[in-house]
């Protein structure tokens, strides 16, 4: 039995294991009915779908790239401009509906200062996603590519 015996013994105490049987066959029960079941679930319903007119895909931001060389003269895509005209156009793109991305291009000797008046005067346009670009860096030509 499964709570022990009927005897009346003053040491015997009741079983402390679970009986798992009876749990194994509800298991093997639901088994077999979701085996039935299941190929019930995979045909298709054909449903008409109503056809109605959704936005437009989010459109990606433009970018704009700024690039800035060692002597801290300004290119605004390739466009030699000033540091005034450069304030300029950040004014006008920073009210668009969308502000374009800034992506700002600075060669290793250009001074950080530059590079700072330059940030400072897109954040203060409100163009508030910028990002630097970079050149990858070249093994030399002798040392073996990994």
């Amino acid at each position: 039995m499964a709570f022990g015996g009927l005897e009346n013994k003053p040491n015997s105490q009741p079983m402390a294991d679970i009986n798992m049987t009876p749990l194994i066959d509800v298991m093997l029960v639901l088994l077999v009915i979701f085996i039935i079941t299941a190929p019930l679930f995979t045909h298709a319903i054909r449903l008409d779908l109503p056809k109605v007119a959704s936005q437009p895909a989010r459109e990606t931001p433009q970018t704009v790239t700024l690039s800035i060389d060692d002597a801290g003269k300004l290119f605004w895509n390739d466009t030699p401009v000033s540091f005034e005209q450069m304030r300029t156009r950040f004014a006008d793109a920073g009210k668009t509906a969308q502000p374009p991305e800034l992506h700002l291009r600075a060669s290793a000797g250009t001074r950080y200062d530059v590079i700072a008046q330059v940030m400072g005067a897109a954040q203060q346009a409100g163009l508030a996603r910028i990002g630097f670009v970079t050149q990858p860096v070249r093994p030399p030509a002798n040392t073996p590519a990994h």
